[in-house]
């Protein structure tokens, strides 16, 4: 393990090393305020950079086999970065991957592990005692927290609170899908009800599917059943996509943050690629903090909605675990990563008693793919007219906006981001527009 770890990347700045020299002179080994996993993504990203720029040590992880994917980390490159880990993968066996976790804990000091992605999320839960001896996890508790990964108990709640909840069947197997649909009716949305499954050899992440025929209804199903796992089918809403985000703690709640999403990747229901912070709505604002309370859901929470045709909001799904989108609350006053850090060690947290409005964040790279594939999807329901979306995508570019990896005190990132978006655009709009041909 020891040769493993200094083989590890390292990525320090001068600052970083002054810091970690005084850490190492004060406890004779490295001690970090926070580690940080699925380096990978947006939100780790901002998390590093959340605590770095308050002095605090801290470090990221990403597991091999999406390094041997790309190399490109933008979350290793940043200024803030103490040290950048490279963890077995966990999709095939959890064992490597959790070995290294612990060993790691154990030949540093960690004081908070934040973790961002279901995969990661699905690890720490099983082995969440043993990590618990050694780290604070910046995790609600597990019976919330199961209750908030379960979409469908999820939703019982929310019915019973009074929420607008989407007409929705429960389908097993294949066999059952042609009475929900009689009852559901087309287009609808085929959603599975844990976001991460383990299969008989492998884990893996599950995403909802938009299907406008029997037949892709049928596809559907048999892929996201296919490890045993039931999946919702659920009528289908082309409304406004808003979500509010929380942080609930001792019964309180700590800070507040709504936010729109005019553009998201993939074009239905994926992440929010072009969103803007807004007034909290007061509708779901009271409904999200309903529920969040009714849940005991503490931490950091995402709490997702989307308005029918006249402007009635029904519950989408709530997310316990810090979101790709979470920057744009970052930028307008409210820094969840840091009262997520807060909570976690047990620190006095930070109320957040507003925000500023009307500001704009854009993910440049999965705008362009949503814009893209604008074209090969045209004419689905919720998809947007190519010559629209074309011309949307270039006329955003005149409004001030911020940028997803783009910091001017931590350039960095953004050089290694265009890098990796260069070889993966190359490959997705190749897939993209070959279905043109």
């Amino acid at each position: 393990m020891k040769d493993s770890l200094e083989e590890d990347l390292y990525v320090r700045s001068p600052l970083v090393e002054q810091q970690l020299t005084k850490v190492q002179q004060a406890k004779g080994k490295v001690t970090y305020d926070a580690l940080v996993l699925d380096a990978k993504l947006r939100q780790s990203l901002v998390t590093i950079r959340s605590l770095g720029r308050r002095g605090m040590p801290v470090a990221a992880v990403e597991i091999a086999s999406l390094i041997k994917q790309s190399s490109h980390v933008p979350t290793f490159a940043s200024r803030w970065c103490h040290h950048a880990y490279i963890a077995p993968a966990y999709e095939e066996s959890t064992h490597p991957f959790v070995e290294y976790l612990l060993q790691l804990l154990d030949d540093t000091g960690v004081r908070v592990l934040i973790t961002s992605s279901d995969g990661t999320l699905a690890v720490l839960r099983e082995h969440r005692q043993e990590l618990e001896k050694r780290v604070r996890l910046a995790l609600a508790q597990e019976p919330a927290l199961a209750l908030a990964l379960n979409k469908d108990q999820t939703l019982q709640m929310a019915e019973q609170l009074g929420l607008g909840v989407p007409r929705g069947v429960m389908i097993k197997t294949v066999s059952e899908l042609a009475a929900a649909l009689r009852e559901i009716g087309l287009p609808a949305v085929i959603k599975p009800v844990a976001s991460w499954v383990w299969g008989e050899q492998h884990g893996q992440r599950l995403v909802c599917q938009l299907v406008t025929t029997a037949d892709e209804a049928r596809l559907a199903v048999e892929q996201l059943t296919q490890d045993g796992a039931p999946v919702l089918l659920q009528q289908f809403l082309s409304g406004k996509r808003e979500a509010v985000s929380l942080l609930y703690a001792h019964g309180q709640m700590y800070a507040r943050f709504a936010q729109w999403a005019k553009r998201t990747q993939p074009p239905l229901g994926g992440s929010s690629v072009y969103r803007q912070s807004i007034a909290l709505p007061e509708d779901i604002g009271q409904q999200a903090e309903r529920l969040v309370r009714e849940m005991a859901l503490e931490g950091y929470s995402e709490v997702e909605f989307r308005r029918d045709s006249v402007g009635k909001p029904y519950l989408m799904e709530v997310n316990p675990r810090l979101s790709a989108s979470v920057e744009v609350a970052v930028r307008a006053g409210v820094d969840f990563p840091y009262l997520l850090y807060q909570w976690a060690n047990g620190d006095r947290i930070e109320r957040v008693p507003g925000y500023q409005v009307g500001g704009w964040m854009r993910y440049l790279e999965g705008d362009l793919l949503t814009t893209a594939q604008t074209f090969t999807q045209r004419g689905r329901p919720g998809v947007t007219p190519p010559a629209q979306a074309l011309l949307e995508f270039c006329t955003d570019f005149l409004t001030p906006s911020g940028y997803d990896y783009l910091d001017w005190q931590d350039l960095r990132p953004v050089w290694v981001a265009v890098a990796e978006s260069i070889d993966r655009l190359r490959q997705r709009l190749g897939k993209d527009f070959s279905k043109l041909s």
